[in-house]
C-alpha cells in the first residue's frame, strides 16, 4: 500500500513542479506589470516623424499602458538628437542613420529622399529630376545643424547644389518651394499630407535614408523604453505593409 502511494506521488511531482513554476513565472510577469506602469519615459524625434508617426504611436501605447508618465521632445539637429539618447536624458529617440554616437539601434524604414518643386515647374511632369538641374536651379535647404541627411542626395548624383535660401523649417522650406523660389529636398514622411500644392519628384539617382530607433543599452533599458519599442516597430509594421515607395527594414 505504501509503495502504491510513493508511485502516486512520484507521478504526481512534475505536475506539481510545473505549477509551482508557473505560479512563480505569474508573480514575476505582475511584478514586471506593477513596474512598468510605475514607470515614466521621455522620447526624442525630430519633426517628420514626431508629426506623420508620433500621434497615433502615442495613442496606441497610452492605451495599453496608461499609466506611464510620456514626455516627448521635438529635436532637429541629430547631434545634439544623439547626445540627448547617449546621455540619458532621452530613452529612446527616432534617427536618421548613420548615427556617429554608439548607440543600439532597432531599424524601422528606408524613407525616400524626394525633389519638390512647385506645380508649375518646368520640372513638374518630369519623371525624375535630373542632375544638371541639381547643380543648376536655385536650392532652398533645409539646415538641420551640422549633419543634414539630405545632403546624401546630391552625394550619390555627384553634383553640388547652388544653395540660395537655408531654412530650418520644413514647412517654410515648403512654402518657399510652393512661391516658385526654388526646389527643396524633402523626405517622403515630411511629404505626406502637405498643406501645399507641391510635385515629388526622386531625384536622376535615387536617394534614400534609414530611419530607426536609438537607445544607449538594450540591457539596461527600462520595461517601459522596451514595451515602447515593440509598440512602435507594430505600428509601423501594420502602417506600411502595404506601401511600395516605403521599405520595412
Amino acid at each position: 500500500m505504501n509503495g502504491a502511494n510513493t508511485t502516486g506521488s512520484a507521478a504526481l511531482l512534475p505536475w506539481i513542479q510545473e505549477v509551482c513554476a508557473s505560479e512563480r513565472r505569474l508573480e514575476a510577469h505582475l511584478a514586471d506589470l506593477k513596474q512598468l506602469e510605475e514607470e515614466s519615459l521621455h522620447i526624442v524625434a525630430f519633426t517628420s516623424t514626431l508629426t506623420q508617426w508620433l500621434p497615433q504611436i502615442t495613442k496606441h501605447f497610452t492605451e495599453a499602458h496608461p499609466h506611464i508618465d510620456l514626455r516627448i521632445t521635438c529635436c532637429d539637429d541629430q547631434a545634439q538628437l544623439e547626445h540627448i539618447v547617449e546621455s540619458g536624458q532621452a530613452d529612446v529617440g527616432f534617427v536618421a542613420l548613420p548615427v556617429k554616437r554608439p548607440l543600439e539601434m532597432e531599424l524601422l524604414v528606408r524613407d525616400p529622399l524626394l525633389v519638390a518643386v512647385a506645380p508649375d515647374s518646368p520640372f513638374a511632369t518630369h519623371k525624375r529630376f535630373p542632375k544638371k538641374a541639381l547643380a543648376s536651379e536655385p536650392y532652398i535647404k533645409l539646415d538641420s545643424g551640422e549633419y543634414s541627411e539630405m545632403d546624401r542626395l546630391f552625394r550619390v548624383n555627384g553634383v553640388e547644389p547652388r544653395v540660395r535660401f537655408s531654412i530650418v523649417s520644413d514647412y517654410a522650406a515648403m512654402g518657399m518651394v510652393a512661391a516658385g523660389l526654388g526646389y527643396s529636398v524633402l523626405s517622403g514622411l515630411v511629404l505626406r499630407n502637405v498643406p501645399f500644392g507641391l510635385v515629388a519628384l526622386p531625384a536622376e539617382v535615387p536617394a534614400y535614408r534609414e530611419i530607426a530607433l536609438a537607445q544607449k543599452s538594450s540591457e539596461t533599458a527600462s520595461g517601459a523604453a522596451r514595451a515602447f519599442i515593440k509598440c512602435t516597430k507594430g505600428w509601423i509594421r501594420k502602417a506600411y505593409e502595404s506601401d511600395p515607395e516605403v521599405l520595412l527594414l
